[in-house]
């Protein structure tokens, strides 16, 4: 698990904030997901390159509630993302084709969970994950068990890259809170961006 403090440029965070904008307007944009129970994430997502369905808990070509195809990650995102995984030298690189972009409002939050619905290829390699915050400040949890009173709490900031694979690869993790108006100045005013959290979490299928 390697966490890569201030990783991400200024000028990319700008972008990428924009560019999730105007993908998330059009087919198979941001919508508020749902659980096999019937219960709604505290978050809203959008699935780039392959859809994530949480109601299965599997991946296909098209959003489960519109049938739109699920967006291209842009060429500028996998950059990002494989220059991270570059720079953490200890895990083996991966070609995104999968990016899952939640956005957590002031109130978002999201349970301790494992990310296990990629490939059986993927989960034996055991493939890292890489996470790129931009926005408000969230406090992130982490840990063996699903426990969150025993859970490691760190604080992700904008621009951030956290990477689990190898052996943190199936830790459980969430979101337990977004700490307000505490993103950056600058981004606000060049991108934008709306209270709360965006989260771009890269994986190989």
């Amino acid at each position: 698990m390697v966490l890569l403090k201030g990783f991400v440029k200024p000028e990319d965070q700008i972008e990428m904030v924009r560019m999730c904008r105007q993908l998330g307007k059009g087919p198979g944009g941001f919508y508020r997901p749902r659980l096999k129970n019937g219960a709604k994430l505290n978050l809203w997502m959008m699935s780039l390159g392959k859809n994530w369905d949480p109601m299965a808990r599997s991946y296909g070509p098209t959003h489960p509630f519109d049938r739109a195809q699920a967006p291209t990650i842009p060429d500028a995102f996998k950059m990002i993302a494989q220059t991270a995984n570059f720079t953490a030298s200890e895990f083996p690189q991966i070609n995104p084709d999968i990016c899952i972009v939640n956005y957590y409002t002031n109130s978002g939050k999201l349970g301790l969970h494992q990310d296990k619905d990629e490939s059986e290829s993927s989960l034996t390699k055991v493939l890292p994950f890489i996470s790129i915050s931009i926005g408000d400040i969230v406090e992130f949890l982490f840990g063996d068990t699903r426990d969150k009173d025993q859970a490691t709490k760190i604080n992700l900031e904008s621009s951030d890259v956290l990477i689990l694979g190898g052996k943190s690869r199936l830790l459980f993790h969430g979101i337990s809170h977004v700490k307000t108006n505490t993103a950056p100045s600058w981004l606000k005013e060049e991108a934008g961006i709306r209270p709360g959290r965006i989260n771009l979490t890269f994986r190989q299928y």
